[in-house]
Order: structure tokens, then sequence, then C-alpha cells
């Protein structure tokens, strides 16, 4: 039998996703044509309506060497109440000089708040840059005062002279009639071992990102956002090869798939794709002055649904949550923070994994070669790699509305050639590559069908790197990026349309380095780059945005075209930045 008014609470919220409205627009500064500070079309985080409460962390901290920086944090007193939504804010700037690309992170408790890096500065450029996160979903963590801190490890000395500054608040939006209680987790849990919080490194496959909890036993559902970043030798982990032809094309071994493996209990639990993410500093640091990489400032997670462990998660035993990193070659810095969702009529919820096809499929990509050696030692060809996997998990859970099964379901594919040129005058490597995931998450009640999430996620990245050696002696290094990041989501509740958003964010670069017969940097020219970025849902959110650059400046900027009235409007719930929300439907 299905409880009828668990029924009737999820009709009535398909039935409010026809008439709810309520639109947010908030702008980060436009780019200005001709400016060199820091560009993106990336939307800010929209607001709801009424006034927020202000909880400031640190403000104008410097970064000038690899401490760490505490803050203490208390929650808001004068927005005690239920909050329908909750936004971090942050604020850096680097003066100018030279310095490298720093990784950036924030956190509270153990879990991570906000994880990204830094633009380079020039010797006549000081670069500053805004971020935001939608923490909603991590209310439960900011009801208690706790410790924090910043950590943005930053070499300062007569050669490496930028200083990092930094500022970050967090705003909370009282629930109110426009603008209703976030259905927010009921606990967060981070899987690093640092009471205040710090990235683990994972320099191989084997090493693990880990913790044993003995979680509440009445967990209904359950889901780990993931991050990992790839660091020192796996900065440029998408241009490696194969160790059996690394020396041969002069490239990084260790081969190019990179996967992120979530496990309970050793048993496998879902996959994350891995973003490649290219840092300001990254191949020619040109290519990102003014406008970075996709996400380089301010990286998203990836969410992935555990939904079908929630059974075996409430037996009142320690079970261990992990992630490690498939293809990890020295190194990957990981964090991911686990969110719970409690059955507030239930003192003991029970259950158990039903069907787990993941156990079983080791992430082995499968490897292809053309590469042909001529007599003179000319080599043309290419490396391929590729993986394409299937599984369904599903479980049941005994709760207060009756016996929920909970099924994910996810294709999730590696698509990767390296197409390789090299002879006396040319250096040449082509990468192309995508990393895709279509996963589909079921709830059903009994026999009834009650929920169902689908998502699409894709990576398009090209990366084209043409070295020629001139009779003088002085050598040219052309470089042209192209990174994608697409996502569509749909939200289904009784086999109807409740939901859907789609994300696309494209960045596209190019410019080519000059060196002498010694070695040295010389010049560089041909500098551009566009970046594009485009969020739609099924309740009238538009947003588009569009710029070029030029020769380290802005050289066109439009928001809005394609959009009604050529006006971008967003709903306050939505998520245009493709960050994850697990509410039943947004706005409620």
């Amino acid at each position: 039998m299905v409880p009828g008014g668990f029924v009737r609470h999820l009709a009535v919220c398909v039935l409010a996703a026809t008439l709810v409205g309520g639109f947010s627009v908030r702008a980060a500064a436009d780019p200005v044509v001709g400016s060199t500070n820091v560009a993106t079309a990336d939307p800010t985080v929209p607001r709801p309506p009424g006034q927020p409460c202000v909880v400031t962390l640190f403000t104008n901290v410097a970064f000038d060497d690899f401490g760490t920086r505490p803050y203490s944090y208390a929650p808001p007193t004068s927005c005690s109440g239920s909050w329908s939504k909750v936004v971090l804010e942050a604020d850096f700037s680097v003066t100018a000089g030279r310095q490298y690309d720093r990784t950036a992170t924030l956190w509270l408790g153990g879990v991570n708040l906000y994880f990204g890096t830094t633009q380079e500065p020039s010797k006549t450029v000081s670069p500053a840059w805004h971020v935001e996160r939608d923490l909603t979903d991590y209310a439960a963590l900011l009801r208690n005062a706790g410790q924090g801190q910043a950590i943005i490890g930053n070499l300062v000395n007569s050669t490496y002279t930028g200083v990092i500054h930094g500022s970050a608040r967090l705003l909370f939006y009282p629930a109110s009639a426009g603008a209703r209680a976030a259905e927010a987790p009921d606990a967060v849990y981070p899987l690093g071992s640092d009471p205040v919080g710090s990235t683990v490194s994972l320099n191989t496959s084997s090493d693990k990102l880990s913790r044993t909890l003995t979680l509440p036993t009445n967990v209904e559902r359950a889901y780990l956002d993931v991050f990992t970043q790839s660091q020192g030798g796996d900065e440029f982990w998408y241009t490696c090869v194969p160790d059996a032809y690394a020396a041969q094309v002069s490239e990084c071994g260790g081969g190019n798939f990179r996967e992120a493996e979530i496990s309970i209990d050793g048993q496998p639990a879902g996959v994350a794709p891995v973003y490649p993410w290219i840092y300001t500093g990254g191949v020619d640091p040109y290519l990102w002055r003014p406008t970075p990489g996709v996400q380089t400032l301010n990286f998203m997670p990836y969410r992935v649904d555990l939904t079908p462990f929630a059974g075996q998660l409430s037996d009142g035993n320690p079970h261990e949550v992990a992630v490690q990193v498939a293809g990890a070659n020295g190194y990957f810095s990981a964090t991911a923070a686990l969110l719970v969702y409690r059955d507030a009529h239930a003192k003991q919820v029970t259950g158990k994994i039903t069907r787990n096809t993941l156990a079983g499929q080791a992430p082995t990509p499968t490897i292809g070669n053309t590469l042909v050696t001529a007599s003179n030692g000319d080599i043309a060809g290419d490396i391929t790699t590729k993986l394409d996997r299937h599984f369904v998990i599903e479980g049941y859970a005994m709760t207060s509305h009756g016996r929920i099964t909970s099924s994910v379901t996810q294709n999730t594919g590696f698509d990767d050639t390296q197409t390789f040129t090299i002879n006396s005058s040319t250096y040449r490597q082509l990468t192309s590559q995508r990393t895709w995931t279509d996963s589909k998450s079921e709830s059903r009640l009994g026999n009834f069908p009650v929920a169902e999430r689908q998502q699409h996620v894709s990576y398009p990245f090209t990366l084209d790197y043409n070295q020629q050696l001139a009779s003088d002696g002085s050598t040219s290094a052309a470089s042209t990026v192209h990174q994608g990041y697409r996502q569509r989501d749909e939200l289904h509740l009784f086999g109807l349309l409740a939901y859907g958003a789609n994300v696309d964010n494209t960045v596209d670069s190019q410019d080519t380095l000059v060196f002498d017969a010694s070695g040295s940097l010389t010049s560089h020219s041909g500098q551009q780059s566009a970046q594009t970025f485009a969020f739609h849902d099924t309740r009238g959110s538009c947003y588009r945005a569009a710029l070029t650059t030029q020769a380290g400046a802005v050289a066109s900027y439009n928001a809005g075209q394609g959009c009604p009235d050529g006006t971008n409007r967003v709903s306050w719930f939505a998520h245009p930045d493709g960050s994850p929300s697990s509410s039943l439907l947004p706005g409620h």
C-alpha cells in the first residue's frame, strides 16, 4: 500500500512546479572591453527574495607562505530560523609581479566550502576575481559553531613576488512565503581526517581518501560530493601515454585515463568522472589572460548517489566510505563530503543491497596504437584509450513510508586519442578527449514508481600543441585548447517531468610562444580566446553570456542574447553553474 500523505506531498510539488515563477538576477560586474582583469562569462548564484544575514569568515587576509589561515565561525543569530538558501562569496586578488597559480581551499569542521585555483599575475596586471558557491545543502553543518581555515600555499621571495589576498563571507537567506525553506540534508560528514579541513593526496590508484563512520540508524537518502584535482606529475594527466610509449613520444607515462572510484566497506558504490581542469599557468600562461579555463577559479563537485546503500548504512555498525582515483600517478588532491537525509518518523531503517553490477568491473581501459617509426626516426600515428561501462546498483530500505527501492543505473565512458607528428622540425601532439556519463536514479515505493532523476554530463576536451624548430635554432610553440562542460538534469515525479535544466560552458583559447636558440622565451603572439555560457530550465530560466579576448584584454562581451527580451532571468532556486542539488524539487 502507498502511504497517501507521502504521495499527496509529491503531487502538490508536481502541481506547484507548473505554477511557481520567481526570478532573481544577480550578476557580478560585467567584463569591460579593454580590461586586462579577470573576465568570465560564468553566472553567479541566483538569490531568493529578502535580505540575507551575513557572516564574515575573514577579511583581506594575506597569503604569502604555506601556512593555514584559521578562522572561527558562528551561525547568524538574527537568522536562526529556516533558510531558503546559503551562499558563499569570496574575493581574491594577487599583486602584480611573478607568481605561480596556487590551489585555494576553504574549510569548516573538516568540510570543504570552496575549491579552486588562482589567477597568475603579470608585471603590470594585479588580477582580482570573485567566486561563489551554493552551500544550501550544507545547512546542517552551518547550524553549529566551528573552526575553519583558508589554505592558499604561496611562495613569496625576490623572484616570486605576487602576494595573494582574500576575503570570504556566508550569506543566509531566511525562508519566507516567496522562498520556502530548503529541503537540505540532515547531516554532513567529511571524509578527511583533519578536524578543521584539508585535502588528501592520492598518489596511486590504491591510495584512499576514506573515513569510517557510524551513522544514524534512520538514513533514508545519501549522496557524496567529490572533488579530485590533478597535481604534480598528474597536472597534465590528459596528455600522458601508457608507459610502453612514453619514451618513444617523449611524453609522461602512466596513461591518461583517470576516474574517481567510490566504495562502501570495500564494495564498489559509484564512480565520478574527473574534469580536465587547466590552471592559469598551464600549457601556456598567456592562454588564460584574462579569461581562465572552464571552472579553473571555482571547481564544481560531482555528486554520487549512494541512496541504494541507505539500509546498509543504517544498521548501527561502522562503515568505511572511500574515494580512490583510478590511474593516479603522483598525484590527485581529493576531498569529499557525505550528505545524509534521515527518516524523521523512523528510529530504525533496515535494508540491504540487492544488486551491484559495478562489482567486478575493473576500471581498465583498452589501449590502441597505430604509431609508425620511419627509418629516419620520424614518428606518426595515434595512441587511443577507451573505456565504456554500464552498471546498476540497487537496494531497498524499510522506512516509515514503506519499502523504498532505490536504484542507480549508469553508463560511463572515456574516449581519448593522442595523435603525434614528430620529426626533425616538428613536435605536434593533438589530444582529443571526451569523458561522459549518463545516470538514472529511481525510487519506488513498493511497486509504485515515485521519483526518477536523470543526468547527462560530458567533458569534451581538445589540446593541440604544435612546436616548430626554425633553421636558426629558435622554436615556436602554438597551443590551441577547447574545453567544454555540458550537463542535462531531469527530475520526474510519477512519470511526469517536474523539472529539467541544461548547462553548457565552453572556453576556446590559443597563443604561440617563441623561444630563442638558448631556450629563453622571447615573445608570444596571437593570443585570443572565447567563452560562452548558456543555461536554461523548464521553469523559464534563461542565462546566456559570451566574451572574447585578444592580446590579453577583453575584446567583446554580451549578456542575454538568445534569451527572451534579450535579458538573463534565472529562478532563485536554480543552479545555473551546474552545482548539484538533491532536493526532491527545486524551490521546495
